[in-house]
């Protein structure tokens, strides 16, 4: 009889080990998720603010053609990375173009990181 009790024990034991588990993978997914999120409305506030400065020196005449040129080009590329980023594929140097298949690259995260 006691050995019956402890091999219960041990089966209910591993069903809520198994429970944990499913849980904490659920908010690896949902931290995940928000770090993203975080990412690119960190790099689009960062594009806006961009944005917003280059007009506010346009509307002054203080902005020459050329710098409003490059830091077009840079937002605009910054911000197809990001694009490609969301429809699931690597902007890494290390898998670049390659498809994160719903994963999430602390490389790729790293590199929007650096460039903010």
């Amino acid at each position: 009889m006691r050995d019956r009790n402890f091999l219960d024990s041990i089966m209910e034991f591993e069903q809520q080990l198994e429970t944990l588990q499913q849980q904490f993978n659920e908010l690896k997914k949902f931290v995940a998720h928000m770090v993203e999120e975080h990412q690119s409305l960190q790099t689009e506030n960062f594009h806006l603010r961009r944005r917003l400065e280059e007009l506010s020196k346009a509307t002054e005449g203080t902005s020459e053609q050329g710098e409003k040129k490059s830091y077009l080009d840079i937002g605009e590329g910054y911000d197809n990375l990001a694009r490609l980023y969301q429809e699931g594929f690597h902007v890494c140097n290390v898998h670049f173009g390659s498809s994160r298949k719903g994963e999430d690259c602390l490389f790729c995260l790293s590199f929007f990181n650096k460039n903010v």
